[in-house]
């Protein structure tokens, strides 16, 4: 286990893009072999634009990763935060509880918000438009989403004392999770059902995409789902019934383009409310 978090600590940028590159690839060649929808779009041209917002997202965590290390190394060197706080935990102690509450506040936490406050909600909308949901939907994030979520991740890593090592199997972890949890692959019902009960399961993340309310304000969570458990926000909905996208933004041909969707948080618009809705 140490040499796994000395890994970590020490991980090089090209393993990092092999985890990312690999993922989609993976998850893309199973797509074809059991989807989930069969999506009457070209696969490459979707993915287009989606590669440009998972590249932004690269370049923005990549060029403020100084300031995960420096924060994680200042909480050792000073024994700040809950994992330094808690005496005798083991190091397995402290990855499951580093990667348990790391989901929580640098996944869960401006998940739920982004969905709560209205501006910040406009600026994840351009996530929620894409309405073909295949694994290169997962890291479709606006740009001050991406830096939005990256200040969840660094609060998360100050108030929780995690090691630096901790911090880069987290974000390996929620790599992998969202490329499977956004993935068009169909599951057997019962095994996906299994799996959700701890994880993110495909089933349970598209009905987050689903484009009406109350369901687009359900099971927030990316690599645990125990998170929507247990704070009231998991549900369940039949996958046949889901339709990707925003009631408000319909146009799929504007969703698609990336000069649009860089535009869309600063668009009029009036969130519907659950009262109008099935």
């Amino acid at each position: 286990m140490y040499e796994l978090i000395n890994y970590f600590e020490n991980i090089p940028t090209i393993h990092r893009s092999i985890l990312i590159v690999g993922g989609i690839t993976i998850f893309w060649f199973l797509e074809g072999l059991f989807p989930l929808v069969r999506f009457n779009y070209k696969k490459w041209q979707h993915a287009i634009p989606n590669f440009f917002f998972t590249l932004t997202t690269i370049v923005i965590n990549l060029s403020m990763a100084f300031l995960l290390l420096n924060t994680s190394d200042w909480t050792i060197h000073n024994n700040f935060g809950l994992l330094q706080w808690i005496p005798g935990l083991t190091l397995w102690g402290e990855i499951i509880l580093g990667v348990l509450l790391l989901d929580f506040v640098g996944a869960y936490l401006p998940h739920y918000t982004e969905h709560r406050i209205k501006p910040l909600w406009m600026i994840h909308l351009v996530h929620h438009s894409d309405p073909n949901v295949d694994t290169t939907t997962a890291n479709r994030h606006h740009p001050l989403e991406s830096v939005i979520r990256f200040l969840f991740t660094l609060l998360g890593v100050f108030i929780i004392g995690t090691s630096i090592g901790i911090v880069m199997l987290y974000q390996a972890l929620s790599l992998v999770s969202t490329q499977f949890n956004h993935a068009n692959i169909r599951l057997p019902k019962k095994l996906d059902q299994w799996i959700s009960y701890i994880f993110v399961s495909p089933d349970m993340h598209k009905i987050h995409h689903h484009y009406r309310l109350p369901y687009t304000d359900t099971n927030f969570g990316n690599i645990f789902s125990i998170w929507d458990r247990m704070l009231g926000t998991f549900s369940n909905y039949e996958r046949e019934k889901i339709i990707y996208g925003v009631d408000v933004f319909p146009d799929e041909k504007k969703n698609s383009q990336i000069k649009s969707l860089l535009k869309q948080p600063f668009e009029k618009y009036k969130r519907p409310t659950m009262e109008k809705l099935d």
